[in-house]
């Protein structure tokens, strides 16, 4: 295919050639645009995406606080069954009661090593009004999880204007072929004729 189509020469469709149709210059400022169109749509929501995602976990983290709190009942299973299920990580459901710094007492249910009995201290996280919350992602968690975002939108985003420059690419050389169909309907039975 290489001896065929000859060397590849960058940036042929700028270049002067006597040989060079309309529908190559239209075709290489479509790719062109749709390439800065691509990058830029890519960048203008991936960042924005990246930087909420980290804003709102690290809000996350500054309202989140860990409180002590204490198993109020017996949780379900044994010491035992705490040794044998701790390497799967099994844990069960308890009810624990907890103090917030303005004084008000909590309760909620929450995982725990089976056979923690009454008063065993566990560590809960509470949110700025000392409800239960999940823990807050850390830092590095957060970074990760805002790029991931940020490159899924970004790619997202990208996707849309690279798919219609390929589409209208598509189009052009479905009409480039048509008219070399044409052209050859017109000249081709001329070949074999000697004048």
């Amino acid at each position: 295919m290489k001896a065929i189509r000859g060397p590849k020469v960058w940036l042929w469709r700028w270049r002067r050639n006597p040989l060079k149709r309309r529908a190559d210059v239209v075709e290489a400022w479509l790719l062109l645009g749709a390439l800065l169109l691509t990058v830029l749509a890519g960048a203008a929501a991936g960042f924005p995406a990246a930087r909420s995602v980290e804003h709102g976990l690290a809000r996350e983290r500054a309202d989140r606080r860990p409180v002590v709190a204490r198993v109020v009942a017996g949780a379900p299973g044994s010491a035992a069954a705490r040794h044998s299920h701790a390497s799967s990580g099994g844990r069960v459901w308890a009810e624990v009661r907890w103090t917030v710094a303005d004084g008000s007492v909590h309760t909620g249910r929450i995982r725990v090593e089976p056979g923690s009995g009454p008063g065993t201290p566990v560590t809960v996280w509470t949110d700025p009004r000392g409800h239960l919350a999940a823990r807050p992602a850390t830092a590095s968690e957060a970074a990760f999880r805002s790029t991931l975002i940020g490159v899924l939108a970004g790619a997202g985003a990208a996707a849309v204007p690279l798919a219609g420059g390929l589409a209208a690419r598509g189009r052009l050389e479905r009409r480039r072929m048509d008219a070399w169909d044409t052209e050859w309907a017109r000249l081709g039975p001329q070949w074999g004729r000697t004048f």
